[in-house]
């Protein structure tokens, strides 16, 4: 956590283990990403519930979901200029109050708009915080380890399957879908607590020099010709989630023909091989290299891609082995191409970098969740049109993200002398 730190490069003779601290920061980033990947993942399986308590379309729930993803994007820039100026601890826990009361307010809503609101402000202060995790995981990790650390954080996501969607069905179908997100609240509560009081202050990057003015920082990172390809690489690798997530659930239920009630196991399952693979993966990254595993990624996730929106019905078992492949592919992208793409912006613009990647990434997403939208239509029995089209435009942007992320690889490559990072 010193100065060095920020700007540690690749070097194999450094520690690979992980200290107290770094074990409990790990912990504690992971969980507060648990709370956010919640809070958004829970629209996917609510959306079978939702839809018919509410009284609205498959349209209408694609446009709650995007009003996340469109504050996010929104709020992601004007935090850009502001995001290197702060200790990025206490810029955390700013967003996470705001991310907090913004569930708070979903909790209560008693129609379409007051969730449509809720939505809206959760996604202005909760879009933000992805970014500053990150920001402070490439202030304190050195490349070589970040695989690691990025593989320990994303089963967060896997966590939120494990744990928090099948608690969150659980409480819907037995009392209301509003009780999911009380929950949320309850367990943000705590973690603002912990940060505030176990987490230490991460403000070595306020001592290098930085332009003053918040306006021209965020547009001397937005400018940097070497950050152009990032940029469009973490667009197009957000769009997939976004097209595919929301529709999920009710896709399983009504054209697959799970039934509701086995839904909870699905992403049960599914969860608890990616809590096992993420950490998995984020190894592989470190010892075999980023891009060779991120390439193994897309190739995984194109194949399975492909099987998914193409299934019929068919038996859990089989739903259960084709979502855990998926969900294979999805984080063999997600970890290595995260962990590269943290190792292009120069120290004194990591923050306003991370927050200008999360603001593209959920605008994108949002752009691809009002696309999918477009794409299919539900017939009279719940059943979905069209969400095969879904799958050709994800594979098409992993095609593209595979190949921009070759050159991704190679500039970072270069900065550390070496061939493969």
């Amino acid at each position: 956590m010193t100065e060095p730190t920020l700007a540690a490069p690749v070097d194999d003779q450094r520690p690979r283990g992980f200290s107290r601290y770094q074990v409990l920061l790990i912990g504690l980033l992971a969980f507060t990403q648990f709370t956010i990947i919640l809070d958004f993942i829970i629209m996917s399986p609510l959306g079978a519930i939702l839809m018919p308590a509410l009284n609205i379309t498959a349209g209408q729930f694609g446009v709650a979901v995007s009003a996340y993803a469109f504050s996010a994007g929104l709020s992601g820039i004007l935090a850009a200029g502001f995001a290197d100026r702060f200790d990025r601890k206490r810029l955390l826990l700013f967003f996470y109050v705001g991310f907090t009361l913004g569930t708070m307010l979903c909790a209560v809503a008693p129609n379409y708009h007051v969730l449509l609101i809720g939505r809206i402000v959760t996604g202005l202060f909760g879009g933000v915080i992805g970014s500053v995790v990150l920001a402070i995981v490439t202030d304190l990790f050195a490349l070589h380890l970040r695989g690691r650390v990025m593989g320990f954080i994303q089963t967060a996501f896997a966590a939120s399957q494990v744990l928090g969607v099948p608690a969150g069905l659980f409480l819907a179908n037995h009392w209301s879908w509003h009780v999911c997100f009380i929950a949320i609240v309850g367990l943000s509560i705590v973690t603002i607590v912990v940060v505030a009081f176990a987490m230490e202050p991460v403000d070595a990057h306020l001592k290098l020099k930085q332009d003053r003015n918040p306006f021209h920082h965020l547009v001397a990172t937005v400018t940097e010709p070497r950050y152009t390809l990032a940029f469009a690489v973490t667009t197009l690798l957000a769009t997939g989630g976004y097209m595919l997530m929301p529709y999920s659930s009710a896709f399983t239920v009504n054209n697959i023909g799970i039934d509701m009630a086995h839904l909870p196991t699905i992403y049960l399952v599914s969860g608890l091989f990616s809590i096992v693979t993420g950490p998995l993966v984020g190894r592989a990254s470190d010892a075999f290299g980023k891009y060779p595993t991120f390439v193994f990624g897309c190739a995984m996730t194109i194949v399975m891609v492909l099987i998914y929106t193409h299934l019929g019905h068919v038996s859990l078992a089989t739903a259960i082995a084709v979502n855990v492949l998926m969900f294979v592919g999805i984080f063999s992208r997600m970890i290595p191409s995260q962990a590269l793409i943290s190792a292009i912006p120069d120290p004194s613009q990591r923050g306003s970098f991370s927050a200008v990647s999360a603001s593209l990434q959920q605008l994108s997403g949002g752009l691809g969740s009002v696309l999918a939208a477009a794409i299919i239509s539900q017939q009279p029995d719940g059943s979905l049109l069209h969400f095969e089209r879904i799958g050709y435009v994800v594979v098409t942007t992993t095609l593209v993200t595979l190949v921009a992320m070759y050159f991704v690889q190679k500039e970072v490559a270069e900065r550390a002398g070496r061939s493969v990072v």
